[in-house]
């Protein structure tokens, strides 16, 4: 998001009215609309304690332990991001959940010897070291003028297109429907009652028409045998979290090493996800705000192994809810929290929502996922293409996005380190379009007046008839 003059100029008091973010709404409102953001990233929250207590050879049981922490830091962590304490918390609608950049590295250590306490130990002293470089690491907000963050928050969105894909398939490679078209006429269906309610409903419904999706989706799942709810009542009732449940956290340098590489990837997707939400509420963000983001962030990964999960990220998913909702109020989404928390402390709750079936949400998924995608090009919208470089940054920071979506294995063969911070589309776009941004926008020596023979297709000029 560019700082302008009038971000430099005017700073808003933390809790002040103008804000769109500071928005209120009634209680009954913000934990409906607040609930449709946790059915919108649940699946992204449980899945990396799922295959990470796979790799590391837990049972069943432990597994669930990780999955009720993962919830409980979720939470957390979105509360502190939303309501802010002093120094940290951007107080944006943003939703911080396990983040699934994390999962390959930790899968990787903790198949090792020193299994799952190794990967909390690297989690801890990743974190911290996020912590201490937050004020170098906030500052190159600078670098991110709109054909940055339009490009960067378009690859955001395509990035996570594959997801919902996947959901509507079934989820599960390995499953004997994984494709089928029972799975994909009810993400269909799902859409289709999305569609209807988004336009022939007015007002507060319209804005629910994700929920409404969801549940109608899930309830024409029960009549069709596609859900299934009857493992709901083999979990606790109540849990309350245990510190170091795993056992104490053991610290070696080269899986320190590997997740501080990891952190520094959230870190660049936090950034993006923060600009983009900034830019959707349109409202000032400036490098206090993004430091403010990014300590919450750091402080919730580091917290994280205590209670028995994984680091912390901002969810690019919610922020296309906002988008489509244009329920603008972090109050929403503090709401949102509180449920994930609870949800947590209730693992039977928990359980309920898990059992919606992910084809109903893969619907979610593509209304949510491509909106974030159509928000980036509304802000390319505002770029000025003539007599610069700005069409080759975005054509170069988009390819190299599209990369590890369209061929996954592309980076396999190099070294480890290019692997994992080019093998995320966000970073590697965000990578590639903030360095050609300083190469071509900000240094200027010895540039020309029209230094590309890439140019952007003229305006197509449209004639009304009468």
């Amino acid at each position: 998001m560019k700082l302008t003059k009038r971000t430099a100029t005017k700073t808003h008091a933390p809790h002040d009215p103008a804000r769109p973010e500071d928005e209120r709404l009634s209680i009954g409102r913000s934990y409906v609309y607040g609930l449709q953001h946790i059915l919108t990233m649940y699946g992204g929250v449980i899945a990396p304690p799922l295959i990470v207590g796979g790799a590391a050879g837990l049972t069943g049981t432990e597994i669930a332990l990780l999955v009720s922490a993962a919830l409980f830091v979720s939470g957390a962590a979105t509360l502190l991001q939303t309501l802010g304490v002093p120094y940290f918390g951007a107080k944006l609608p943003l939703v911080q959940g396990i983040s699934f950049a994390s999962v390959s590295t930790m899968v990787a250590i903790a198949s090792g010897p020193g299994g799952l306490n190794s990967v909390f130990g690297a989690i801890i002293a990743a974190g911290a070291i996020g912590i201490l470089i937050t004020p170098f690491f906030s500052k190159i907000v600078r670098f991110f003028p709109p054909v940055v963050t339009g490009t960067i928050i378009t690859v955001i969105g395509i990035s996570l297109l594959p997801v919902a894909v996947r959901w509507a398939m079934g989820g599960d490679q390995q499953a004997t429907d994984w494709g089928s078209m029972s799975n994909i006429g009810l993400a269909a269906f799902s859409l289709v009652v999305v569609l209807l309610v988004s336009r022939l409903v007015q007002g507060t419904l319209s804005r629910l028409s994700i929920l409404i999706g969801i549940v109608v989706g899930t309830v024409f799942a029960v009549l069709v045998g596609k859900a299934d709810f009857s493992g709901v009542g083999d979990g606790a009732i109540f849990s309350l979290p245990e510190p170091f449940a795993f056992g104490a956290p053991t610290f070696q340098i080269a899986a320190i090493l590997s997740m501080v590489v990891v952190i520094l990837v959230i870190m660049t997707e936090t950034t993006a996800d923060i600009l983009a939400v900034g830019e959707i509420v349109g409202t000032d963000v400036d490098a206090r705000r993004v430091g403010d983001g990014l300590r919450a962030d750091m402080v919730a990964t580091t917290i994280a192994p205590v209670f028995g999960t994984f680091p912390a990220s901002a969810f690019a998913q919610n922020v296309g809810l906002v988008a489509v909702t244009g329920i603008k109020s972090r109050y929403v989404v503090a709401a949102g929290g509180s449920v994930l928390l609870f949800l947590g402390l209730f693992p039977i709750l928990g359980l309920v929502v898990a059992s919606v079936p992910l084809p109903v949400l893969g619907d979610a998924g593509i209304v949510l996922f491509g909106s974030v995608a159509a928000s980036g090009i509304r802000t390319l919208s505002k770029v000025e293409f003539d007599g610069n470089l700005n069409l080759v940054i975005v054509a170069v920071a988009i390819g190299f996005g599209v990369i590890p979506i369209a061929v996954p294995g592309f980076y396999a063969a190099f070294p480890d380190w290019v692997h994992v911070v080019l093998d995320s589309g966000i970073s590697a776009a965000s990578i590639v379009a903030v360095v050609l941004n300083i190469l071509f926008n900000v240094i200027t020596r010895g540039q020309k007046p029209s230094p590309s023979v890439v140019t952007a297709a003229p305006p197509v000029a449209t004639r009304h008839h009468q």
